[in-house]
């Protein structure tokens, strides 16, 4: 049986998996999408982010699900955008730091799960703290 799944990751540029995971899901420049099956990578692209200068609640879980992804992983989120996501039957793990290609590992080694609070000051966007 197959477990091919994309997992999108918020980063910081376009160098795919030599990028730094951003902070912010809605607030980072691109997306790198991963396609994996089980634990082995098969395709990597970048995505842009339109709504990077114009963050609009509510518009990027769905940009992210349009994207085919089954994963987001990102340094922080609020708890409206992961139960957005989750509503979507996607899964949202936070609190990753660091490289695009280590978190990823570390995420399909189980390392990886669960969500930690944003700590930006933007309660627009991240359903108030």
């Amino acid at each position: 049986m197959s477990a091919e799944r994309t997992i999108a990751v918020a980063c910081g540029d376009d160098r795919g998996l030599d990028s730094e995971v951003s902070a912010h899901f809605g607030r980072c420049p691109y997306y790198t999408l991963v396609r994996v099956d089980g634990t082995e990578i098969k395709k990597v692209e970048t995505a842009s982010n339109p709504n990077f200068n114009s963050h609009v609640p509510g518009a990027m879980p769905v940009f992210i699900r349009d994207l085919g992804a089954d994963v987001i992983l990102a340094g922080g989120m609020g708890p409206r955008a992961v139960q957005m996501f989750q509503s979507f039957g996607m899964e949202a793990a936070t609190g990753a730091l660091g490289r695009v290609g280590a978190v990823l590992e570390a995420y399909l080694k189980g390392q990886i799960k669960g969500t930690v609070p944003c700590d930006h000051d933007h309660p627009e966007s991240c359903g108030g703290h």
